[in-house]
């Protein structure tokens, strides 16, 4: 049993705040929470709204409409007109109208508080009172919410959430909700699980120009300097921030930049110099539907090839697509585990949808654990930067120490000089790109869900792995005939592992699950070997997929 809650207005009147309030509140009371937020392009106004998922399971997806609403803007309501006529109630701020029930919040607020400000409390404790829950557990969080804040005004939003729940008193029982289940307390979004899991990793130095998506990761781990001792640094553009990790990284300081298609754009070059310098460069790309600036808060999945061959000339690189925060706490640490093995760029890939979906989960672990960082501690007196090896990896001493070392942006040798003996360029090209057949070997295999006789396989990468895991479960409510195969590495592909992976199984249709026009990971696939014939499902509005869509769509 799940409900959703749409909590919708203009940009400035804290949906995000509200949002946030539910979800914490939520999981303090062992329900299953997964939200998500829908916004415009604008400093204030237009229309944005959060989207709560509340159950009594583990949830993977937003649902497509909410059984419950709350309308700050009043003129976004006819925006939402379609999504209204199918809650249990509208809740308006504003005048009455057909349909809803109305509320001045911020009047309410401004009466009790003398601020309109605590509009957000009194919104959510009307919620509260809406679904039948008692007010204990958001006064709590309320309690700790603004604790830093002072008692007044810890006071005057509880004050406030109690007003909300008298308000609504008359519509009680209008939504069933689901009771709780010992979930997890603990809330994330896909960016504080992301940027934990690099501090905890050992990044030291951070470098970024903000750009939507990826500016959450990038404002979290300056949150978290203190704590875990990080550099972090506001560049000047994109060119300057690739740069400065590469410089970084030359240095032996695991560090790495934030950014998004058009900032990625301008980073080409230097990853490029990453890969002709060995250096391990770490790039978080979050994706957003283009080209340009194309819609700069909405989501997508078509910079896959991009990232893949981003960069002149050929060179090594891994890139990654985590699917849940989960996996952006874990993954994070493996591409920069990844990127100093094997002394080349990797980029790991994500967008809005995980970018800013909140989910409950087990406390990730604070305790910093640094990666190996694969440096020699005591080089040879004979030793050289780029020797050839079977691997492509040659040994990595730091500038400084008892090592000579030389590195260089044009061809070079083993010894690091420039050269153009052409003898040497095809031996230390084959070099580097040897590392690929390693990486490749040793790529992180791709997670299957669902039974093992399955005929039909959903196969995606990156965000999409939640709602594909509910179109599963929805579909095998029939007859469990359904799998999904969710891909977290996507460069290189073990193409042989894969392969022998599908022949064990028994399936018969294959269909690839992709938010961009044009199937990438489907084509890719085809390049590998891997696949075949496969039906493409597709979505490129710049929103996300849901189990349910994907689940009607598939089946």
């Amino acid at each position: 049993m799940d409900i959703s809650i749409r909590v919708a207005g203009a940009a400035g009147q804290g949906i995000d705040t509200i949002g946030n309030l539910l979800s914490s509140a939520f999981a303090s009371m062992g329900l299953h929470v997964f939200s998500t937020e829908t916004y415009m392009s604008r400093i204030r106004g237009g229309l944005n709204w959060t989207d709560i998922r509340i159950g009594d399971r583990e949830l993977f997806s937003g649902k497509e409409k909410p059984n419950l609403m709350v309308v700050l803007a009043p003129e976004g309501l006819e925006l939402l007109r379609a999504d209204a006529g199918m809650c249990s109630l509208v809740l308006l701020n504003g005048e009455p109208t057909a349909g809803t029930v109305a509320i001045k919040l911020a009047e309410e607020a401004k009466a009790l508080t003398g601020s309109p400000l605590m509009a957000n409390a009194v919104a959510a404790g009307a919620v509260f009172a809406l679904l039948g829950y008692g007010a204990g557990p958001l006064h709590a969080h309320l309690e700790r919410r603004f604790a830093r804040k002072g008692r007044e005004v810890v006071e005057g939003n509880v004050a406030c959430a109690r007003r909300g729940a008298e308000l609504v008193e008359p519509y009680l029982g209008a939504v069933l909700p689901p009771k709780g289940v010992r979930a997890p307390s603990t809330v994330y979004s896909g960016n504080e699980a992301i940027g934990l899991g690099a501090a905890t990793a050992g990044v030291k130095f951070v470098t970024a120009y903000p750009m939507t998506p990826s500016t959450g990761v990038f404002t979290y781990l300056a949150s978290a300097a203190d704590e875990f001792g990080i550099v972090v640094e506001q560049a000047e553009d994109e060119i300057a921030a690739i740069n400065m990790v590469c410089g970084a990284s030359y240095a032996g300081v695991p560090a790495m930049t934030t950014t998004s298609g058009g900032g990625f754009a301008l980073m080409v070059e230097g990853v490029a110099l990453a890969g002709m310098l060995e250096l391990p460069a770490f790039i978080m790309l979050g994706q957003r539907p283009g080209p340009a600036t194309g819609l700069p808060t909405r989501t997508a999945q078509q910079d896959l090839k991009f990232a893949i061959n981003a960069g002149h000339g050929e060179f090594a690189k891994a890139v990654y697509a985590p699917g849940t925060p989960r996996q952006g706490y874990e993954i994070t640490r493996l591409a920069l585990e990844t990127a100093h093995q094997w002394q080349t760029p990797v980029i790991m890939l994500t967008d809005q949808f995980l970018a800013d979906m909140r989910v409950n989960m087990p406390a990730l672990d604070r305790t910093p654990r640094p990666i190996d960082r694969h440096i020699l501690a005591d080089p040879s007196p004979d030793y050289l930067r780029y020797a050839v090896t079977p691997s492509g990896v040659s040994p990595r001493a730091l500038p400084g120490s008892s090592a000579y070392v030389v590195v260089d942006s044009d061809e070079h040798g083993e010894e690091g000089h420039i050269t153009e003996d052409l003898r040497v360029r095809v031996r230390m090209q084959d070099k580097r790109l040897a590392k690929l057949e390693g990486m490749a070997a040793e790529a992180l295999p791709p997670e299957w869900y669902g039974p093992e006789n399955a005929e039909h396989l959903l196969i995606c990468w990156g965000s999409t792995y939640g709602p594909c895991r509910e179109a599963v479960d929805r579909l095998n409510e029939a007859v469990a005939a359904w799998a999904m195969l969710h891909f977290a590495q996507v460069w290189p592909v073990n193409a042989a592992g894969v392969r022998a992976r599908l022949a064990a199984g028994k399936v018969k249709k294959f269909s690839l699950v992709e938010a961009n026009a044009t199937g990438q990971f489907a084509s890719l696939l085809r390049e590998q070997g891997v696949l075949s014939e496969c039906e493409l499902l597709l979505k490129y509005d710049g929103t996300p997929f849901t189990g349910e869509e994907i689940a009607r769509r598939a089946g």
